[in-house]
């Protein structure tokens, strides 16, 4: 399928759908719909909002992803990795900035989309996603304390370090109930896929939690926190409320907007992309993108939080069968459901059993893995990685983003320069020590009063000012310099603007240029900024031997 194009993978699979099909995606939607219930709960609560709120984004993103989306398995939600970010907004700005945020976010990624940007995201440097992500989860990790120890703190710092000052001087109140229900979830979660596969660790460990807090309850033992105790449940759809936009509000939180769409396209592909691994299936990533947009833009309006594809329930969602966005939709409609007519149960879910959960959450999030074997790699990927996650942990996650992708360019130009060989022959030129196929194996000779300089890899700015350092090292001034440029893939602004003042120079001190094996798109290049005409037709030549023969005639002028 053609990337350019706009077409939700829905529309292909509804061709020949039959019975069999639709029990299949049925069944896998139920299920998904079941394990998605509590993850929505807990990222709406760990980020800020109403248990609720996670619900109806997961609903409705959850809808829209599945019907617009160019994943035939994806599904959309609400993730651990906004966590941090959502809490954020919300704590500097309030409801309203993250709405707009959201908004904004849900706009650059249909632009993204519409663009065709999709496959450039894929092109993010593994370093930079590793760290960020090691670095939610641990922040994730960290804001569950309070609810996991019953310490009952209101009025928590947002920075990283404050929180856990703040929670270091109030570890004399631990409430041994929350941390009992807290421990006991976690060790669920842990333990019971030796029991059952087909049903989720987590909703497992709220099942038995919730009655077990129900029954302590109605004896009237025990002392900790429900959601009940902290949230009113609604069991219906909010009305949908406005958005407000002007260009200050816009200013404040566009970069905001930036890392949440950039965040959500990343982690929405790369769900995407692991689950064309195990379907065997190519999914669409711009109509992905432009899906991820759209439910970007219509769940602000229901007061939802950012929505973007959630690799646990698409993998969840392909081992029960599920192979079309029917089953993606399905679990919309399950979760509606169980909004609907179990809303106010999940009153009476402890506080602590959800920290349990966000807890395994974040273990599974933090990809101690890759970290490990990032950490046994190339130092400058380390410290990419090293770099983005103190920086996600200790001050921002846009920031941590920013800094990681400039520190990546940085290191990667800084590689590819190391790269970059400049040689220079002068007397005899060796064809076949260069690797060069000719007609048979030759030493050229050259002309006295000729050098000949070679460039493997790209004529960008870095590589520019190290030819002219290169030249300036050998001191002489030959009559004839030839730049052989048979292995230059590309040419950048400083390189063609250098390469004319190193002519003109040439020239004010009796040297001539000539250019040999050319690129057809580096010629182009040179064309384009009047370099070939500076040098003349006859001084760019296609290979070495007509390069020597030019610089010949000139020597003898």
């Amino acid at each position: 399928m053609n990337e350019s194009f706009f077409r939700p993978k829905l529309f292909d699979a509804i061709r020949g759908y039959n019975r069999e099909r639709f029990m299949a995606d049925l069944m896998a939607g139920i299920i998904v719909g079941i394990v998605a219930l509590p993850l929505a709960i807990a990222f709406g609560i760990a980020s800020g909002v109403s248990p609720e709120t996670g619900l109806v984004t997961a609903i409705i993103g959850g809808f829209i992803v599945s019907f617009l989306g160019g994943s035939s398995v994806q599904i959309g939600g609400p993730t651990g990795a906004f966590i941090v970010i959502v809490y954020g907004i919300i704590h500097k700005y309030g409801i309203d900035g993250l709405i707009i945020a959201t908004f904004i976010a849900g706009v650059l990624l249909l632009v993204m989309g519409l663009l065709r940007l999709g496959t450039l995201i894929k092109f993010i440097p593994y370093p930079i996603v590793v760290g960020f992500t090691a670095g939610i989860a641990l922040t994730i990790f960290s804001t569950q304390m309070n609810d996991l120890f019953g310490l009952g703190i209101t009025d928590m710092p947002g920075d990283f370090i404050s929180k856990w000052w703040t929670y270091f001087t109030h570890f004399s109140s631990v409430n041994f109930w929350a941390l009992g229900m807290g421990l006991l979830s976690i060790g669920i979660i842990i333990y019971s896929p030796r029991l059952t596969h087909k049903i989720p660790g987590s909703l497992i460990a709220i099942v038995l939690m919730t009655v077990t807090a129900y029954l302590l309850r109605m004896q009237g033992i025990g002392a900790f926190e429900t959601i009940g105790d902290r949230f009113t449940i609604s069991a219906q759809l909010p009305k949908p409320v406005g958005v407000e936009l002007n260009l200050e509000t816009i200013r404040l939180l566009f970069p905001s907007a930036f890392t949440i769409a950039l965040l959500g396209a990343i982690e929405s592909l790369l769900s995407a992309s692991v689950a064309d691994g195990v379907i065997s299936e190519k999914h669409n990533s711009n109509t992905e993108l432009i899906a991820q947009g759209a439910a970007n833009i219509v769940v602000p309006f229901f007061g939802g939080i950012p929505v973007t594809g959630a690799i646990a329930r698409t993998m969840t969602n392909i081992n029960n069968g599920g192979r079309t966005p029917i089953a993606g939709i399905v679990h919309a409609v399950v979760l509606l459901l169980i909004l609907l007519f179990l809303g106010p149960l999940t009153a009476y879910i402890p506080m602590a059993c959800l920290a349990g959960v966000l807890i395994m959450v974040s273990y599974n999030m933090s990809g101690w893995r890759s970290v490990i074997n990032i950490g046994k790699g190339p130092r400058s990927d380390s410290l990419v990685m090293l770099v983005t996650f103190l920086l996600t942990v200790i001050l921002d996650l846009t920031i941590a983003i920013e800094i990681g992708l400039l520190l990546a360019m940085l290191l990667f130009m800084k590689r590819v320069t190391e790269s970059t060989r400049i040689t220079v022959s002068k007397g005899k030129l060796d064809l076949t020590r260069a690797g060069e196929i000719a007609h048979h194996d030759e030493v050229l000779d050259i002309p006295e009063g000729v050098e000949v300089y070679e460039i493997e890899g790209p004529f960008f700015f870095g590589i520019a000012n190290r030819f002219e350092e290169t030249m300036a090292t050998i001191g002489d001034r030959p009559r004839v310099r030839i730049i052989r440029m048979r292995r230059v893939p590309f040419m950048d602004s400083t390189g063609l603007h250098n390469l004319g003042n190193l002519i003109r120079m040439s020239r004010r001190e009796g040297t001539d240029i000539v250019l040999s094996g050319v690129r057809e798109q580096v010629r182009e290049e040179l064309t384009q900024a009047g370099i070939v005409e500076l040098l003349g037709e006859k001084n760019v030549c296609a290979d070495i031997q007509l390069a020597l023969q030019q610089a010949h005639l000139i020597t003898k002028k």
